[in-house]
């Protein structure tokens, strides 16, 4: 007879966590990868190690946090271990259902798809700077401690992520 990985950890308290929290963790891991296979990959991994840690963390108000800081930290190591670049697709990782969308709220969601696009064409670890930074609210301390560099390598990296936004045809100033 084989032993559960994880005995002691309550499959549905976790099961729960997934199902409320999985939308929200997908679209962050969607933000630190150009292909979306490999964020659900990703996702998939992040949530494996905290199934695992379950009894460990303390406090379940934070998994959030952890959970992303598996995410970011899973993400590192795969670069460091590969160095491969990456490319976007021209192809958009979900379908567009405009049908229901007025034309200002349609035209919001193509900046938003066209700046989307236009960070998954920067390098992978600007990518990843820029999605900490502004989509996951942290500071610029926070983000050098979640990728392992300076506090001045995420400032420069950032502000030339940010030049290349700018000047990228396909996103405009709304």
């Amino acid at each position: 007879m084989t032993t559960p990985v994880c005995p002691s950890a309550s499959s549905a308290q976790f099961t729960r966590y997934v199902m409320a929290k999985g939308p929200a963790l997908l679209r962050t891991a969607r933000s630190l990868t150009a292909d979306p296979c490999d964020a659900e990959d990703l996702l998939q991994t992040a949530l494996a190690k905290t199934y695992l840690a379950w009894d460990r963390i303390d406090d379940h108000r934070a998994l959030d946090g952890y959970v992303r800081r598996t995410l970011v930290n899973t993400r590192t190591s795969q670069w460091r271990r590969r160095r491969i670049e990456e490319y976007a697709t021209a192809e958009l990782p979900e379908p567009h259902s405009g049908a229901a969308a007025g034309p200002d709220e349609a035209e919001r969601q193509a900046q938003r798809d066209a700046l989307l696009r236009a960070i998954g064409r920067l390098p992978a670890r600007q990518r990843a700077m820029v999605v900490l930074r502004y989509y996951e609210d942290m500071s610029e301390v926070q983000t050098a401690e979640a990728l392992g560099v300076s506090v001045g390598t995420v400032k420069s990296a950032v502000s030339r992520a940010l030049g290349r936004l700018r000047e990228d045809p396909d996103v405009r100033p709304g």
